[in-house]
């Protein structure tokens, strides 16, 4: 039995990267609806494609929304239920954004990028959930938030990306303390250096070659949108093995 049978699922920043890896692998397990969000129209509209030649049963909401701009994610969630039928099982909060590139140092860096920044990574998520939560509540569902290293460590150099990253570890304890008795769950999940085009842009003087593909990152997020007891937890993607144990 694939192990997210009949799930409906919402991923954000859905269009390339681990978004897009994500949905082509939720749809492998079975997934019944996936609403895909991101800014590019016309690479959802790729991604879809793929999708239906693996998974020709499955169903596919594509959603253009920049998420800096706050009140397109009423329109999201809007969506989303609506062609969910008032029913979410899993939200990925994925989406996230550099910035500028390379990335000033704090002292030379643009309020309004800044704002941009904590925006998309920080305050997007809040509002996605705050939002949703009705529905993940009556379908005790799974809530996963992306974080970083950067969310641990403050790096030289990576400004308002780290910064955003180290608000989003601290919402999703909060959140995930706050719901304990809902029956929704809270993680977050590292999903380590990855080959995308964003951490490329992040650090174009290293080498891509010795980072993970983002196919081999994903299991993690699977388990965890499926499990039905981890709450609360932070996970390195690669300790898949780890979530599998927890559930």
């Amino acid at each position: 039995m694939k192990r997210l049978e009949n799930k409906k699922v919402l991923i954000t920043g859905a269009s390339e990267g681990l978004g897009r890896q994500l949905a082509i692998d939720f749809a492998r397990q079975g997934v019944s609806h996936l609403a895909l969000v991101a800014r590019r129209g016309e690479k959802l509209k790729d991604l879809e494609q793929e999708i239906l030649r693996i998974a020709p049963k499955a169903a596919v909401t594509l959603i253009e929304a920049d998420l800096a701009d706050l009140p397109q994610i009423e329109r999201v969630v809007a969506t989303t239920l609506a062609v969910f039928e008032g029913r979410l099982d899993t939200l990925i909060n994925n989406a996230s954004t550099l910035g500028e590139s390379p990335m000033p140092l704090l002292v030379d860096y643009p309020l309004a990028t800044f704002e941009r920044v904590l925006t998309t990574n920080l305050l997007a998520p809040f509002v996605l959930i705050q939002k949703a939560l009705p529905a993940l509540i009556r379908s005790k569902g799974s809530i996963i938030n992306v974080t970083s290293a950067a969310g641990i460590t403050g790096y030289a150099g990576w400004g308002a990306y780290g910064i955003s990253k180290f608000g989003l570890e601290g919402l999703s304890q909060t959140w995930a303390a706050e719901l304990e008795e809902s029956g929704v769950r809270v993680n977050w999940i590292d999903p380590g250096n990855m080959n995308t085009t964003m951490h490329r842009l992040a650090e174009p003087d290293e080498d891509p070659s010795t980072w993970a593909d983002p196919a081999d990152v994903t299991a993690a997020f699977v388990l965890l949108a499926a499990a039905s007891s981890i709450n609360g937890k932070r996970f390195l993607a690669q300790e898949a093995d780890e979530v599998a144990l927890a559930s």
